[in-house]
C-alpha cells in the first residue's frame, strides 16, 4: 500500500530586494559575506565569499511531497495451520492493512500482534520525505522532498536578484568567469566575441584541457570502432561463404574477383550495412572533431586528428586477392597483381602462397597443371605447351622457305652492306632496265625542269620465280664546271609492278629514313649519290622511279624558257645549268618465290571460307599464311605515327598471283578471323597500296 502527499512553494525572498529598508529572512552568514564584499569587490572576492559557498542560483518555485508504505510478507501454510482456513486470514489481513493510513499507530499494533503470535507475517513501513507541512524532521536528503516530474518543474534564478543593484552586475560577471574560466580569468565579451581574458598565473584558462582530452580518446575509440567495423565484415559469414566459393583452379585478377563480388547478394547486403553504419560513424566523429576543433581554438596545444579513411572497392578487392594468395604459414601479407607476389609483413617471405596460372586467350593457360597449379596444364589453339607455359606454335622455317626463301646468303650487317656498296660488289647487283623519254645515260641535259626515269625488273615477265629486294641505290652525277645546281630526287618504289599509281615515296630523313649520301669523285666534276637503306629499311621492289629537280634559282632571263631540246655547250649562260648522269644502279638480292605453292595454299584458305566451314581446322595453312603476310609486311615503309602502315601482301597477292580483289579480300578476312577469334590476337591496320 502506498500514499502520496505534495505541494507547491515559493521563494520569498524575491519578493523583498531591498536589503536596506526591508531585511529578508536570509542566513546570518550569507548577510555577512554581503556586507563584507563591499561596494565594488573584485571577481575573486565575490568567487571565494558568494559562489564557492552559496553556488549561482536560488530556488524560485518547485513541488514538495513525501511517499508513505506498508509492505507485509505472509506464509500461507502457517495461516493454514493456525486458523484452519488461509483465504479468510489474507482476506482480514487485507482489511487490517487498508486500515493502515487513517489509523497508523492501531493499525501497527494489531499487526505486530500477529506477527509476534503466529510468525506467519512480516511487516515494514517505507517513509521518505514530509507528508505534511508540519513534518520537516529528520529528512534524508534534498531528493526526497523535490519532486522531479513534468508536471512539477523546478524553477531556478540567478542569485544576483538578492543582491543589491550596484552588486548585481559585477555578480553576474563574476559567475560568468567562474564558470566559464574556471576562476581562472575575467569573462569579456567585445564585438559579439565572448572569451577568458587569463591571469598572468593561469595562461591556458581558455583552453579546456580536461574536455580537449575527453575528446581526443572519445576520437581513438571512434577510430578503433571504425577498424572494427572492417574486421567484423571479414568475419561475417556472408563474407566467409564467399572466399570459400571462389575458384581456387586458377588466378583471379581484380577484374574477375569483382565480378564475383557483385553477384553474391548476401554478401551486397551485408557490404550496404557496413556503409550505412560507417556514414553513422563519419557523422559522429566529424560533429566531435568540430566541437574538438571550436574547443581548441584558444589553446597553444593543436590537436593533431585525422578522420578514418573508408576502403574503396578497389581497395577491398585486393584485400581479397591477398586473403587468397598471401596467408600461409601464419604469416600475413599484401598481393601485388602487377607483379604478381606478395610483400609479407614482418619482413619474412613465408607468407605467400603458390600463385595459380593465369586462364585465358592468346598465350594464356586453357587450364593449369593438377601436378603444379603455378605452371599451365593445356594451351589454347595456335599455342604449345613448353615447360609449363604457352607459346605460339612456330611456323617450320623449312617449309616456310618453300614458299620464299626469306633467308639468304647475302644477309650481310650493315656495317658489311656499306662496305659492300662503297666497293660496288658484284653481288649485290639487281640487274634493271633504265627507261625514259627525258633523259639519256652519260648525256647532258638541263635538269631546270622534272626529268623522269624509271628502273624496272619486269619480273612477272622475265623471272617470275624470284621477288626482289632493294638494300641501296647509287647515281653517279657529273656537273659543269662552276654549276650552282643542286638536284633533288624524288623516290618511288613499287613493289610488284611498274605503275606509278602503286607506289610509295621514299621519306627521306623523316621517322629515321637515311639520306642521300654525296662523295665528290677525285679529280673530276662528278658525285657519286649514295642511298643505304640497310637491314632495316630494306623492302621489295619491282620498279623504281626517279624525279629529278634542280633547287637552283633562275636568272629573270631563263625562267620563261621550256628546257626541251638538244642543249647548247656553246653559250656560256646556259652551260653552267647542265648535268649528266652517267650510272644509275640498283643494289639487292632476289628471293626465289615459288608462285604456284602460294597460290595453292591461298586457294585453299579462299575455298573453306567461300563455303563457309571452319577455315581454321587446317591451323598449319593458316599459321603459315599469317607468318608469311607478317614478314612481308615488316618490310613496308615508315608511316606517321598513329597512322596504318601499307599492305605490301595484297599487293604481292593481286601482282604475282593474280588474285581478284574479291579473293583478296575474302583471304585477309579469313586470316584476320583466325589471327582474333583462335590465336586471341590483335590485328594490325594497314592501308590499302594496290
Amino acid at each position: 500500500h502506498r500514499e502520496f502527499a505534495r505541494w507547491k512553494v515559493r521563494n520569498t525572498a524575491i519578493e523583498r530586494r531591498d536589503l536596506l529598508h526591508n531585511p529578508l529572512p536570509l542566513m546570518p552568514e550569507f548577510q555577512r559575506s554581503i556586507r563584507l564584499l563591499g561596494r565594488r569587490p573584485t571577481t575573486q572576492q565575490f568567487i571565494d565569499t558568494i559562489i564557492k559557498k552559496y553556488g549561482t542560483h536560488i530556488l524560485i518555485s518547485a513541488t514538495l511531497g513525501g511517499e508513505e508504505a506498508l509492505t507485509m510478507y505472509m506464509d500461507k501454510s502457517r495461516l493454514d495451520r493456525k486458523s484452519g482456513n488461509a483465504t479468510q486470514s489474507v482476506e482480514a489481513l487485507h482489511q487490517l492493512a487498508s486500515s493502515y493510513f487513517v489509523d497508523r499507530d492501531g493499525t501497527m499494533r494489531r499487526l505486530h500482534e500477529i506477527q509476534i503470535s503466529t510468525g506467519a507475517i512480516k511487516v515494514t513501513e517505507t517513509r521518505t520525505g514530509p507528508l505534511g507541512c508540519n513534518s520537516y524532521d529528520n529528512l534524508d536528503s534534498v531528493s526526497s522532498v523535490l519532486l522531479q516530474s513534468t508536471e512539477s518543474k523546478l524553477h531556478l534564478q540567478g542569485l544576483q536578484i538578492i543582491f543589491p543593484q550596484y552588486l548585481q552586475e559585477k555578480f553576474v560577471q563574476s559567475a560568468l568567469s567562474y564558470i566559464m574560466c574556471n576562476g581562472e580569468g575575467e569573462y569579456i565579451c567585445r564585438d559579439s566575441q565572448c572569451g577568458c581574458q587569463c591571469a598572468e598565473e593561469f595562461p591556458q584558462c581558455n583552453c579546456p584541457i580536461t574536455d580537449i582530452q575527453i575528446m581526443e580518446y572519445t576520437l581513438a575509440n571512434m577510430a578503433k570502432t571504425w577498424t572494427e567495423a572492417y574486421k567484423d565484415l571479414e568475419n561475417s559469414d556472408e563474407f566467409k561463404s564467399f572466399m570459400k566459393r571462389l575458384p581456387s583452379n586458377h588466378f583471379l585478377t581484380i577484374g574477375s574477383i569483382h565480378q564475383h563480388w557483385g553477384n553474391d547478394w548476401d554478401l551486397q547486403n551485408r557490404y550496404k550495412l557496413l556503409q550505412s553504419s560507417l556514414e553513422a560513424q563519419r557523422q559522429k566523429i566529424q560533429r566531435t572533431a568540430r566541437k574538438l576543433f571550436g574547443l581548441s581554438v584558444r589553446c597553444r596545444h593543436n590537436p593533431n586528428h585525422q578522420l578514418p579513411r573508408e576502403r574503396t572497392i578497389q581497395e577491398w578487392l585486393t584485400r581479397v586477392q591477398s586473403l587468397l594468395y598471401c596467408n600461409e604459414n601464419g604469416f600475413w601479407g599484401t598481393f601485388l597483381e602487377s607483379q604478381r607476389s606478395c610483400v609479407c609483413h614482418g619482413g619474412t617471405s613465408l607468407c605467400q602462397r603458390p600463385i595459380p596460372c593465369i586462364i585465358g586467350g592468346n598465350n594464356s593457360c586453357a587450364m593449369c597443371s593438377l601436378a603444379n597449379i603455378s605452371l599451365c596444364g593445356s594451351c589454347n589453339k595456335g599455342y604449345k605447351l613448353y615447360r609449363g607455359r604457352c607459346e605460339p606454335q612456330n611456323v617450320d622455317s623449312e617449309r616456310s622457305e618453300q614458299f620464299i626463301s626469306f633467308e639468304t646468303d647475302l644477309d650481310f650487317q650493315d656495317l658489311e652492306l656499306k662496305y659492300l656498296l662503297q666497293k660496288m660488289d658484284s653481288r649485290l647487283y639487281v640487274h634493271t632496265t633504265f627507261i625514259s623519254n627525258e633523259i639519256r645515260l652519260d648525256t647532258f641535259f638541263d635538269p631546270r625542269w622534272r626529268k623522269r626515269m624509271s628502273l624496272t625488273l619486269k619480273s612477272n615477265k622475265n623471272r617470275m620465280d624470284f621477288i626482289h629486294m632493294v638494300i641501296g641505290i647509287s647515281m653517279r652525277i657529273c656537273q659543269m664546271r662552276n654549276s650552282s645546281l643542286d638536284p633533288m630526287f624524288f623516290v618511288y618504289v613499287n613493289p610488284f609492278s611498274g605503275s606509278h599509281s602503286e607506289g610509295w615515296n621514299m621519306p627521306f630523313g623523316e621517322y629515321g629514313y637515311p639520306r642521300w649520301e654525296k662523295i665528290r669523285l677525285q679529280n673530276s666534276q662528278c658525285y657519286n649519290w649514295t642511298l643505304l637503306l640497310g637491314n632495316r629499311w630494306k623492302t621489295f621492289f619491282e620498279t623504281v622511279h626517279i624525279y629529278l629537280r634542280s633547287r637552283t634559282r633562275l636568272p629573270s632571263l631563263l625562267r620563261n624558257e621550256t628546257g626541251q631540246g638538244p642543249v647548247d655547250l656553246s653559250d656560256p649562260t646556259k652551260r653552267q645549268f647542265y648535268i649528266k648522269i652517267s650510272d644509275v644502279q640498283v643494289y639487292g638480292y632476289s628471293l626465289r618465290f615459288n608462285a604456284d605453292l602460294l597460290r595453292s595454299a591461298v586457294q585453299q584458305v579462299n575455298q573453306s571460307y567461300t563455303q563457309g566451314g571452319q577455315f581454321y581446322s587446317s591451323s598449319s595453312v593458316m599459321l603459315l599464311l599469317l607468318d608469311i603476310r607478317d614478314r612481308i609486311n615488316r618490310l613496308a615503309p615508315p608511316v606517321a605515327p598513329g597512322k596504318p602502315q601499307l599492305d605490301l601482301f595484297s599487293c604481292m597477292l593481286k601482282h604475282r598471283l593474280k588474285l581478284t580483289n574479291s579473293e583478296i579480300i575474302r583471304v585477309n578476312h579469313a586470316l584476320d578471323l583466325y589471327n582474333t577469334e583462335i590465336l586471341k590476337q590483335s590485328d594490325q591496320m594497314t592501308a590499302k597500296l594496290c
